[in-house]
């Protein structure tokens, strides 16, 4: 196996001294895991996080065995990671992708969905500009995932919020029901954030 592709990087976890198991998420190839060596050291640990646009290079000698990958960084989302509410909105839309989605299963819309929501994260003055397009992107990964129905109309910060609100049980129960960490924490701490915003 050989891809390169730009890719988002969605999950990174520590793996022996200096590596990670990277998971990205690839408009051609969906969630592809790999091996990056060095993936926590000086050179490498700014590229591998999550949200990062990078250009991928992966190789394995065969299909059962993890493949390797050298990434290199397109698009950076860190100076957003000092933030609050970005950094809890870029926290929780790469912890949901790559706890929901299965392998090596292409969802193109949702790629270029997920990029869309991240640009518009690090883009905006202000959250109000980009709850519209979280809880569309939530609707849409239920959706491709045969789990949702209609793609709900918004009409500003207040409707955002009560569908976001209606959509966590169906991702708590449906999405996340199988996964081993507390992803949801990541969701709990942006509605905490967001809600200060209508207090």
């Amino acid at each position: 196996m050989h891809l390169a592709t730009p890719a988002i990087l969605v999950a990174a976890r520590p793996h022996g001294e200096t590596a990670v198991i990277a998971r990205i998420l690839t408009g051609e190839y969906g969630i592809v895991a790999a091996y990056v060596a060095g993936g926590r050291g000086r050179l490498l640990r700014p590229v591998v996080i999550p949200g990062n646009l990078v250009q991928a290079d992966i190789r394995a000698r065969s299909e059962s065995q993890l493949p390797f990958a050298r990434l290199e960084l397109v698009k950076s989302r860190g100076p957003w990671l000092t933030e609050p509410l970005p950094a809890a909105a870029i926290a929780w839309s790469t912890a949901l992708t790559a706890a929901a989605l299965p392998e090596r299963n292409p969802y193109p819309t949702l790629y270029a969905a997920l990029g869309g929501l991240l640009d518009a994260i690090c883009s905006a003055d202000a959250a109000r500009q980009w709850i519209e397009a979280l809880a569309l992107y939530e609707a849409l990964l239920l959706r491709e995932l045969g789990y949702g129905g209609e793609r709900p109309e918004i009409a500003g910060l207040g409707q955002a919020l009560e569908i976001l609100d209606r959509q966590e049980p169906l991702i708590a129960r449906y999405l996340l029901a199988d996964t081993r960490t507390d992803v949801l924490a990541a969701r709990q701490l942006l509605r905490q954030r967001l809600g200060r915003m209508v207090e």
